[in-house]
């Protein structure tokens, strides 16, 4: 028989109640997260600094194989400095979070085709294989 009390239960309210508090919390620490209006937070900067690197890194191993993803990384990167030095650091930053992620799926592609390319040439060896065995 089950000796535990019917009461004992309520840990899915409790979890539900502790999120609910640490939500409201994260909400209302956001604004004094927040930097001044007009002046770079360190967030954009370092998302400036992620993104440049994220496409010089790419732009090495993608730029013969994926170019016109490396153009798309290359280009959201330049509109990302220029925002910045507009001052629309919002902007900058998710210009610089694209570049990132563009720089990113330009080496994703570069890589696809090089193994794609691999396979290639050891489907080729190995027909290459079948027809020497094959001969008599």
């Amino acid at each position: 028989m089950n000796d535990t009390p019917m009461n004992t239960r309520p840990l899915p309210q409790a979890a539900a109640l502790l999120s609910l508090g640490l939500l409201a919390s994260v909400v209302m620490l956001l604004p004094a997260c927040a930097s001044s209006y007009g002046e770079p937070s360190a967030p954009t900067t370092a998302q400036m600094a992620v993104g440049k690197a994220a496409v010089d890194r790419a732009d090495a191993a993608a730029v013969a194989d994926a170019p016109m993803e490396m153009a798309a990384a290359r280009q959201k990167l330049a509109q990302a400095q220029t925002a910045f030095t507009n001052k629309d650091f919002a902007l900058a930053r998710q210009l610089a979070e694209q570049a990132e992620a563009d720089a990113g799926f330009a080496e994703s592609q570069a890589r696809s085709l090089r193994s794609t390319r691999a396979l290639a040439e050891v489907r080729e060896g190995l027909r290459q294989l079948r027809i020497e065995a094959a001969r008599p």
